[in-house]
Parts: C-alpha cells; sequence; structure tokens
C-alpha cells in the first residue's frame, strides 16, 4: 500500500511574497503536519493492520472477521450488537460485510467514541486488511514534536523530468516483507547533478503529484532509518523542483502498524542532506520509535 501526504500544504496560502520568508513558510508548513499527525485518522492513530485470509479475530476490536469471495470488495464481520460495532451508521447484530476502500462507496466503521476502522486492499495479493485508528492512542498521548532541520537553500534543486515509456515499472520493497518487491509504475526519471555527482531518481505516482523514497547519509544518525518521502510536481515546461526542505518522516515513523516502501538503490544519496523532517519525539524529546 502505497502511503499519500499532501504536495505540500504550503500551496494553500498561494504564492511566496515579499513578506513571507521561505524559513516562515516553513515553520507554518511544520506546525501544519504536526497537527495532521494527531487527528483521529492521522498516522498517530493508527494502532493496527492485520491482514484477513480466513475467519479470524483482530486485536483491539471485537467481531469474528473473515475474507469475502474473491473479486468482492471488502470483509465480513460476525457480531453481536452488545459488541457495539456500527457499519454504514447501522449496528451489527448478526453478519454484515464492510466494503473496501477501493469499492466505489467504501463503508464506515465505527467502534466506539475514539476508534474507527477501515478495510484496504493489497493489490499485489487481492487480499484485504482492517486498519484501526485510535483518536486516543498510545502514540498521540506520547507525541511531543516533529525535529527537523533548519531552512536550508542548498536543498531547493531545480531537476528535469522526463517521461518514460508507458509501462515502465521498478521495483519498491516494503519494510515488512522481507524482501518481496511490489511493482510500481514509475511516470519518468527525475535527473538532476549536484556537486559534480549526477542523479537519476525514480518516483511513483501518488494521486495528481510523485512520490520520492529516498535515503542519505543522515537516514539512521540524525534522521528516521528507513528514509523519508518528498512529494513533487513536474511542470509544463519538463522541470521539476526537489526542495528537501519538504521533505517528511514516513508514516511508519509514527505508527508500526504502517508497511512502509524502502527507497530504491537510485534513491539513495551518499551525501547528507540537511533539510527537512528528521525523527518523530516524544514530550520528553526522545525518540518515540528507535527504527
Amino acid at each position: 500500500m502505497l502511503l499519500m501526504v499532501a504536495v505540500s500544504d504550503l500551496d494553500k496560502d498561494g504564492p511566496m511574497t515579499d513578506t513571507v520568508t521561505p524559513e516562515q513558510q516553513l515553520a507554518t508548513y511544520h506546525e501544519r503536519r504536526e497537527l495532521a499527525v494527531t487527528q483521529p485518522t492521522g498516522s498517530l492513530a493508527l494502532t493496527n493492520t492485520q491482514w484477513v485470509d480466513s475467519e479470524q479475530t483482530i486485536w483491539g476490536v471485537p467481531g469474528t472477521w473473515a475474507p469475502l469471495p474473491a473479486g468482492q470488495s471488502g470483509l465480513r464481520v460476525t457480531a453481536a450488537a452488545s459488541d457495539g460495532i456500527v457499519v454504514d451508521g447501522a449496528v451489527v447484530d448478526g453478519t454484515v460485510v464492510v466494503r473496501g476502500r477501493d469499492d466505489a462507496a467504501p463503508s464506515t466503521l465505527v467502534f466506539s467514541d475514539t476508534v474507527t476502522g477501515a478495510v484496504i486492499k493489497n493489490e499485489a495479493s487481492d487480499s484485504y486488511a482492517l486498519r484501526v485508528w485510535d483518536a486516543n492512542s498510545e502514540g498521540i498521548q506520547q507525541f511531543g514534536s516533529i525535529d527537523a532541520f533548519p531552512y536550508n537553500p542548498d536543498w531547493v534543486i531545480t531537476a528535469t523530468f522526463t517521461e518514460n515509456p508507458e509501462g515502465t515499472t521498478l521495483g519498491f520493497e516494503h519494510l515488512k516483507e522481507a524482501g518481496n518487491l511490489r511493482e510500481q509504475p514509475i511516470p519518468g526519471s527525475i535527473t538532476f547533478t549536484k556537486n559534480g555527482v549526477d542523479y537519476d531518481l525514480a518516483a511513483f505516482k501518488s494521486g495528481r503529484a510523485l512520490q520520492l523514497v529516498f535515503a542519505d547519509a543522515t537516514s539512521g544518525d540524525s534522521t528516521y532509518s528507513v528514509g523519508r518521502f518528498l512529494f513533487v510536481a513536474p511542470k509544463p515546461d519538463g522541470s521539476i523542483t526537489l526542495d528537501f526542505n519538504l521533505a517528511v518522516l514516513p508514516p511508519c515513523a509514527f505508527s508500526y502498524a504502517f508497511n512502509c516502501p524502502m527507497p530504491p538503490k537510485q534513491n539513495r544519496f551518499a551525501v547528507p542532506i540537511e533539510a527537512g523532517e528528521k525523527n518523530v519525539l516524544k514530550k520528553d524529546g526522545s525518540l518515540l520509535h528507535e527504527e
């Protein structure tokens, strides 16, 4: 599953004016990021992602869950009214279908005043999982801030975007999949030269944007070990701006219930990119997650 973040919340403020510095806009961006991850279905609220391939219970929520016949979207849940599961506005008392997010009309799923859920699909295997969010999760309670580098103009890069032939893909490894690769469409290549080094990066499609998954010499040192994300969009003239000050931590930095894509070889920088988000911190300033 690809995990998505907005290309840049800064766009909502319109073009930069002479009275607003890049540092000030970046501070606003970080404030919005910290607000977003603490929302009821934000990254810190995710407490479980459990794949369902047979009739089973799911940690943290009531009911018995089972897959549907091949080709049907969602999962089947069986529960008593006393369990308090609400699907599409009605209390479950018996067996109902919870439609997946890939359905044209995905189901709403509520377990309590703070706990909600959704059914997601694994495109590679056509299997489904239940995701559970808790607006009062341990992660939200412990959260202090997202540590980030100061604004660094050296890592605002103008690159060239060149479209790939239709059907071009690249295998991306995911954190919890033991080296298995998921082939993702790669719309084009992103090339630039910095300090005498030529770069040719791969980014996959993420909504209307491109998602660049990268690591650098700070990964596992001053920044989260798995790597970071940058969301970009090519311009009509073929140029593309890589503002690494807008680099964000992947969702798995906030919750172990996420399974994040790993940076492919060509997206691993040998130099430190001292720009963007660094780590998720607890209220006491310590790391929320070590890996």
